[in-house]
């Protein structure tokens, strides 16, 4: 059989009196540092920062894990918290409570404590701009569905709801092509700024666009 002869085929089975859908990953075809085609655990999803404005804030790839449980708040378990990093899950949290009706339906996510690792795979440590992921990581968790396999999420809410217009959209979609994603999620501004792709990168990633915090959630689970 070929290496990757079948890597589009998911394997998942069905826990628990919920059903819950857990996925299984094929580790012959990625290791747990990359991006592949498998949807991760829910409350994790993959995410890209364009950087900031110090000069050790760089664009680069991350990971964020999310896990749920009784009692309430959240709480990030990197140490030191990532001042910038610590910014964006904030919004995010502030967000999830006030749009808990369009985001969750019944479920109150006042009643859950939220756990959150933000783990980095480049240079870049800083976590800047990262809201957007963030806050559909918590949904994810507490909705116990998956983020799309191969997706990237990128983007940063504010404490009013709106998303943050991003500078690099190009700079964000070559960085996603090499990192092996298959789909890039963005904010719908970016869309002009991607006339300037190459044409070699844009035939390499599916680039998807939301228009606010919900748009981005039921485009990002599996369904």
């Amino acid at each position: 059989m070929g290496a990757a002869e079948f890597r589009n085929t998911h394997f998942s089975y069905f826990l628990g009196d919920d059903g819950v859908e857990k996925f299984v990953a094929t580790p012959e075809l990625r290791s747990d540092n990359e991006i592949g085609d498998d949807p991760l655990e829910p409350g994790q999803i993959w995410t890209v920062s364009e950087g900031g404005q110090d000069i050790d804030d760089n664009p680069g790839l991350y990971r964020i894990e999310v896990n749920e449980g009784p009692g309430s708040g959240v709480k990030i378990l990197n140490n030191p918290v990532p001042p910038p990093f610590r910014e964006s899950v904030r919004y995010a949290e502030q967000n999830l409570y006030s749009r808990s009706m369009q985001l969750l339906g019944d479920r109150d996510p006042r009643a859950h404590e939220f756990t959150i690792q933000l783990r980095a795979f480049d240079s870049s440590k800083r976590g800047s701009k990262l809201g957007v992921a963030s806050l559909i990581a918590m949904c994810s968790s507490l909705l116990k569905k998956s983020v799309k396999g191969g997706l990237i999420v990128v983007g940063e809410i504010n404490l009013g709801g709106s998303i943050e217009p991003i500078h690099s959209a190009v700079n964000i979609a070559e960085l996603a092509v090499e990192k092996g994603a298959s789909a890039l999620l963005m904010p719908v501004t970016s869309r002009r700024q991607l006339y300037d792709l190459s044409d070699d990168m844009a035939t390499k990633i599916d680039i998807q666009f939301y228009q606010d915090a919900r748009d981005a959630l039921l485009k990002a689970i599996v369904e």
